[in-house]
């Protein structure tokens, strides 16, 4: 096996999405800015997941938002 394999989730959202979730999960009052996307900026953000599939037996078992609050909670502990 060599590269990197993938290991995500193949569900798709926006960074907008994410951050927009985020904020509302942590209770947060930051402010979202907007500034141009660069030029090689990908469009679709949704992992190829096929070899970890494939290679390891692996598919994604958390929901964005189950993994978000596990983070958060992690992370309020830690600070």
């Amino acid at each position: 096996m060599t590269g990197p394999i993938n290991l995500g989730n193949d569900s798709e959202f926006t960074m907008l999405e994410l951050a927009e979730k985020v904020i509302k999960l942590t209770g947060s009052s930051s402010q979202l800015i907007y500034k141009p996307l660069p030029m090689d900026d990908p469009r679709k953000r949704r992992p190829d997941l096929s070899q970890a599939k494939e290679k390891l037996g692996w598919k994604p078992s958390v929901a964005l938002e189950e993994g978000l609050m596990k983070t958060i909670g992690y992370f309020t502990g830690v600070l």
